[in-house]
């Protein structure tokens, strides 16, 4: 029979009811024959089956039999109407079959299914609904339904791009793992990580949670909340990558973690997040949001083990780079160093025979004043003994002439004239030698001249407060200044040493 609409059944029901009101409206039934007459109404009246949409909120399974509980949800959530459904072992077996080879996934809570049923009474039990079938193809599409609006809604929120906006890390030395436990693709990828993390490249942090049943993704945000609170607490800083990985299984699997909380958390992680879900065809939410997706958890460690290789290659490529312009500028320093030097060395040989040139010149012109002395006083010497004996001569001629007696006499007096200017000319000569400017200087004498006009000063009367002199050494000269004259002709001079 066709199934009737709602309206034909209200209508149908509203007769039926005005009916009952006639014929029992004083009548009074025991309980079991009111719910019989509910069963036989409900048997004539629903006699047919019909496609009812609902979601499973309950799954059990005993002997063969499977026990559901429906219930129907509006757009906020909240239950509106719920009940009993029975899918009996007989067909339980085909039907199930034919559910799990269309959508890869085994019947479970939380799914929303188009279902055929009847409708049923029973006096103990109470209504229940008779599955005679399910549709696989409706539940595939409120899957795709359902993942299409997460995408939107991450979409709408900025969240689906944010993680992949962050930058790839440049150097991966701490990686927490996200996988289930004693699973085959963590095995994969931790052959290949103990490897890594044996030469000290890279040190893995391994954490653990269910990744297929309805719990799997409030265990899976746990675990990568945790991991980067236990991170935080030993290291003080964030890790540099996440993974969460697992291999391969069923497309049922899967959805699990098709969850808009999870998407969310992994789209929020202030690290990227490379994600390795083993599957070949279709995507979870979040290989959507995450950094970095990969088909299998060898390849994310492949991934990691690349990117240190770049890094490592990179590195020696700004070592070389970095050696190759150290050594150009040491060899420019070096050039410069020494150009400076032979620039130095030239300058200070140049100031050496400078030096040279004037210290000779000074020697030489003390020596020459020293000679000119010298000679002046031998010749005033020797003028001096040519005067002397002339005179002698001339007293002794005189003598001579006017008295042969006095010649003994005159010449005993000129003997001791001689003799006396003798003493005299080697005492002119021994004054003259010790007044030599070099023999005074070296015996701690000085000589006084003028700051401005260098005229040699020999008396206090010569001086004046504030007056600039310069103090003449046997090695060199100074500059003083006159503090004050006394009257007693002594002078006192604060003295500013400036050899020359």
């Amino acid at each position: 029979m066709p199934a009737k609409d709602l309206a034909t059944l209200e209508a149908e029901l509203a007769e039926i009811e005005d009916s009952l009101a006639e014929n029992l409206e004083d009548t009074v039934l025991r309980l079991s024959d009111y719910l019989a007459a509910v069963d036989m109404v409900i048997k004539q009246t629903f006699d047919h089956r019909v496609w009812v949409k609902a979601e499973i909120r309950n799954l059990s399974s005993k002997g063969g039999h499977y026990y559901f509980e429906l219930a129907e949800k509006d757009d906020d959530g909240k239950v509106v109407a719920s009940c009993r459904g029975n899918l009996w072992r007989f067909k339980a077996t085909r039907v199930l079959a034919k559910f799990e080879r269309a959508t890869g996934m085994a019947l479970d809570r939380d799914l929303t299914v188009l279902l055929k049923v009847s409708a049923g009474f029973h006096a103990q039990y109470g209504f229940s609904l008779t599955i005679e079938d399910i549709d696989p193809s409706y539940t595939l599409g409120d899957l795709a339904r359902q993942y299409a609006e997460m995408v939107d809604r991450l979409t709408g929120e900025g969240l689906l791009h944010l993680n992949q906006q962050l930058p790839s890390p440049f150097d991966i030395e701490h990686v927490l793992v996200i996988a289930p436990e004693k699973a085959a693709g963590l095995g994969d990828f931790q052959a290949d990580a103990d490897r890594l993390a044996k030469t000290g490249a890279c040190h893995f942090h391994y954490h653990h949670a269910t990744f297929q049943g309805n719990h799997a993704p409030m265990e899976i945000r746990q675990a990568i909340v945790s991991a980067q609170q236990d991170f935080y607490a030993t290291y003080q800083r964030l890790p540099d990558l996440l993974v969460i990985i697992r291999g391969g299984g069923a497309v049922g699997d899967l959805a699990y973690l098709n969850d808009y909380e999870l998407a969310a958390l992994v789209a929020e992680q202030s690290v990227p997040v490379w994600v390795g879900i083993g599957h070949e065809r279709d995507k979870v939410i979040l290989d959507e949001v995450a950094h970095s997706s990969f088909d299998t958890p060898s390849k994310v460690i492949a991934a990691i083990s690349t990117h240190l290789a770049q890094l490592v290659t990179q590195v020696l490529n700004y070592q070389s780079q970095i050696q190759q312009a150290a050594n150009r500028q040491l060899q420019a320093a070096t050039e410069q160093s020494t150009r400076q030097l032979n620039r130095i060395q030239s300058q200070t040989i140049g100031q050496l025979t400078a030096l040279q040139k004037d210290s000779h010149f000074a020697w030489r012109s003390i020596e020459q004043s020293a000679q000119r002395q010298i000679g002046q006083a031998a010749r005033v010497a020797k003028e001096s003994l040519e005067q002397t004996q002339s005179a002698a001569y001339q007293q002794i001629n005189s003598a001579r002439n006017n008295s042969q007696d006095y010649q003994h006499t005159i010449i005993k007096s000129a003997q001791q004239q001689v003799m006396q200017a003798q003493r005299d000319t080697q005492y002119l000569r021994d004054v003259i030698v010790l007044h030599q400017p070099a023999r005074v200087l070296k015996q701690g004498y000085a000589f006084i001249r003028d700051g401005k006009t260098n005229q040699r000063l020999t008396s206090s009367e010569q001086l004046s407060p504030d007056q600039t002199i310069k103090i003449i050494l046997k090695d060199g000269q100074a500059t003083a200044h006159i503090s004050y004259v006394e009257n007693d002709n002594i002078a006192t001079i604060t003295t500013d040493y400036s050899p020359n």
